[in-house]
């Protein structure tokens, strides 16, 4: 008998963006497998920058953790179909100089036996926004 497939819905992608909002990296990388790619939104080849594997994963999201201390994804809504998934958002985040950016976006993901195997970010370019005078 074929072994059951766990399955991902669009409550595992309510759980895994609350893990972003937390800056929590290890429950990030518990929705992912074991060889996840993470294509961002920027870099130069046409896929973005592409990262590779858990480390390199990790590595990417506390990055921008460091560039944004209050880096916020306001997600919703989240759709699953199968191995597919959706999930709209509007990212936000403050630099250490002040600048800001508030933008939004989307993430397609691809799912194996119910945890990312690929997730590929797309964001709307906007420029930064100037600190607010005080």
């Amino acid at each position: 008998m074929p072994e059951a497939r766990e399955a991902a819905s669009s409550a595992t992608l309510e759980a895994l963006f609350d893990a972003f909002n937390r800056h929590d990296a290890d429950a990030v990388l518990s929705f992912m497998t074991e060889d996840c790619v993470f294509d961002a939104a920027a870099g130069a080849a046409a896929h973005g920058t592409r990262y590779q594997g858990r480390q390199e994963v990790r590595d990417a999201f506390a990055e921008v953790w460091a560039t944004f201390g209050d880096a916020r994804w306001d997600a919703g809504p989240h759709r699953v179909d199968g191995d597919f998934g959706l999930s709209e958002w509007v990212f936000s985040g403050t630099r250490a100089d002040g600048a800001r950016i508030e933008a939004e976006g989307c993430d397609l993901f691809t799912f194996r036996d119910g945890k990312i195997a690929l997730k590929r970010a797309f964001r709307k370019q906007r420029p930064l926004l100037e600190p607010k005078s005080r």
